[in-house]
C-alpha cells in the first residue's frame, strides 16, 4: 500500500514534458477494450476516455489538488519531503516513494537514459531503503540532487513515463474493461495513486474487488453511479484504515460531486473543494 497524507505543499513552475512512451515510439493511446464479461456500454466506448489529451491534464489537476494543494501538476516534478508516513522520501508528480520502489523504478529509468545524472550515485543508496522508511545514505544531498535533476527534460520525462506505465494506464485499461466512462476512469486512477495497484484488501484491486461484491459493474450489466458509488465507499474504508489518509475530502467533496451531478463525462466545468480548499476548472 502507498501513499500520501493530506500534508500539502504549494510548488510552482510550468515545465512541459514529452513522455518517454512517445518520445521513445511508444505506445499512445489505447483503443476502449472490451471486457470478458460483457460489452462496454455504447456511452463508454464512444465518450473521450481519460487518455484524451486534454481529459488526462485535467486529471493531472484534480489529483495535484489532493496531493499539493495546486492545479499546477507540473511544478511538481522537483517536490520532494518525508511526509512522515512510514514511506520515507514522498517526491515528484505522483509521490514517488523510496520505501515502495517506484522511486527507484523511476531513478534506474532515468539513469538508463542518462547515465551520470544527478541522481545515479544514489541508486545503491535507494535499493538498501527500498521496503523501509530509512534516510540511510540520501539526506539532503539526495533531495537537493532531486531538485537539481527536476529541472532536467529527461528526468521529467521519466517521471511521466513511469507516472502512466505503473499508474495511468493500467488503471484507466482497467476501467474502460468495467464499462466506465472518463469520471469513473478518473476515480480508479485516483484510487491507484494513493492505495498502490497491490492485491491485498486496502490496494487498488482490493478496493475494486470490494466494489464488486456490492455491486455489479456496467460492463456485468450494473448501473454505473450505483458501482462508483460502491467503489467510493470501498476505498473510503481504506483510506480511513490508515492515519495518514483519514481526511476523505477527496472523496467526499470532489469525486462524489461529480458523480451526484451525473458527470460521467469528466466535463468541465468542475467545482470541487479538497480540504475545505475550494478548486475549479472552467475549460
Amino acid at each position: 500500500m502507498r501513499k500520501r497524507t493530506t500534508t500539502r505543499v504549494l510548488l510552482t513552475g510550468m515545465a512541459v514534458a514529452l513522455p518517454f512512451s512517445l518520445a521513445l515510439g511508444g505506445v499512445g493511446q489505447a483503443a476502449p477494450a472490451k471486457p470478458a464479461g460483457g460489452d462496454v456500454p455504447a456511452a463508454a466506448a464512444f465518450a473521450t476516455g481519460l487518455d484524451d489529451p486534454h481529459k488526462k491534464d485535467i486529471a493531472m489537476q484534480v489529483v495535484s489538488s489532493a496531493e499539493n494543494s495546486s492545479l499546477d501538476w507540473r511544478g511538481q516534478f522537483k517536490y520532494i519531503e518525508d511526509i512522515d508516513d512510514g514511506r520515507g522520501y514522498t517526491a515528484g508528480i505522483i509521490g514517488f516513494c523510496s520505501g515502495t520502489g517506484d522511486m527507484l523504478d523511476l531513478v534506474e529509468l532515468y539513469t538508463k537514459h542518462k547515465p551520470g545524472n544527478p541522481l545515479a550515485k544514489y541508486l545503491p543508496a535507494l535499493r538498501k531503503v527500498n521496503g523501509s522508511d530509512s534516510h540511510a545514505g540520501l539526506g539532503k544531498p539526495f533531495e537537493d540532487a532531486w531538485r537539481k535533476a527536476a529541472q532536467d527534460k529527461a528526468f521529467q520525462d521519466a517521471q511521466e513515463s513511469e507516472r502512466d506505465r505503473v499508474y495511468f494506464n493500467p488503471s484507466v485499461k482497467q476501467a474502460k474493461q468495467d464499462g466506465l466512462r472518463a469520471l469513473g476512469q478518473f476515480i480508479y486512477y485516483d484510487a491507484i495513486v494513493m492505495h498502490g495497484p497491490g492485491t491485498d484488501k486496502y490496494s487498488f484491486s482490493g478496493i475494486r474487488k470490494t466494489a464488486l461484491s456490492k455491486a455489479k459493474s456496467p460492463a456485468q450489466g450494473g448501473d454505473e453511479k450505483t458501482y462508483l458509488n460502491a467503489f467510493l465507499d470501498a476505498r473510503k474504508k481504506a483510506m480511513q484504515s490508515e492515519k495518514a489518509h483519514e481526511d476523505t475530502s477527496r472523496v467526499d467533496t470532489a469525486q462524489r460531486v461529480f458523480l451526484n451531478n451525473g458527470n460521467f463525462d469528466f466535463q468541465p466545468p468542475l467545482k470541487w473543494k479538497v480540504y475545505g480548499e475550494p478548486f475549479q476548472i472552467d475549460q
